[in-house]
């Protein structure tokens, strides 16, 4: 077969600095490739040297969007549902302030993926780990331990204003402050089961939060 002009040879065809900026791009793709390579290897492979050093810079780079959960394989698989509920203080125009009723935002990605053959990763995984992390950075008295749980909740409080903030406005009110709550309710044992439990709920309710610019990602709304 014959070929035309230049037509075999596309890079060649293009000017030196074409070719050094695709070269450069190229490189930096590989790079930051082989970082998150690296990163993803290192919190996920044993205990080393290298992973104990630089523990938090593999720690904030991971947590929250990218942390890796094995519990497929756990020999105890869990036995609780927990739902995250949330509710607003709203502020009104004439300066007054209500309070609406618990959303059970967790009932809605379940009403979201049920019967939907392709979920997507937000809807199966987003608040679910935002509220595992929120957990295991936090003291009983739901105090934050250290940077990470700082991290936690405000990423909690990003993902109730992405969620919300547009439903309560239309609710009639500004956004003032945010509660947040966690409904755990025991799975109940299979009919063969000896085993007897209490389904009956516990909470562990979260103080108030106030809303600031800071907790609203771009595209949602205060007021």
């Amino acid at each position: 077969m014959q070929s035309y002009g230049d037509e075999t040879r596309p890079l060649a065809a293009l000017s030196l600095p074409s070719r050094i900026v695709i070269g450069v791009a190229a490189c930096a793709v590989a790079v930051i490739v082989a970082i998150h390579l690296a990163m993803m290897f290192l919190h996920v492979a044993p205990s080393n040297t290298l992973s104990k050093q630089q523990g938090d810079l593999i720690s904030e780079y991971v947590y929250p969007e990218y942390e890796q959960n094995w519990k497929l394989f756990a020999p105890n698989p869990l036995q609780q549902n927990i739902a995250v509920q949330v509710r607003a203080q709203l502020r009104t125009e004439d300066g007054t302030s209500r309070t609406t009723g618990w959303t059970d935002l967790t009932a809605r990605d379940g009403r979201a993926i049920l019967h939907n053959p392709l979920p997507s990763h937000t809807q199966q995984n987003q608040l679910r780990r935002g509220w595992e992390l929120f957990v295991n950075s936090h003291n009983a008295q739901n105090r934050p331990l250290g940077l990470r749980g700082e991290m936690a909740e405000r990423y909690i409080r990003r993902i109730v204003m992405l969620r919300m903030s547009e439903e309560w406005t239309r609710a009639g009110g500004r956004v003032d402050r945010i509660q947040v709550r966690s409904q755990t309710t025991p799975v109940s044992p299979p009919s063969w089961s000896t085993e007897k439990i209490s389904n009956r709920p516990v909470y562990r309710v979260l103080p108030w939060w106030q809303v600031t610019a800071a907790d609203v990602p771009e595209g949602a709304k205060i007021q």
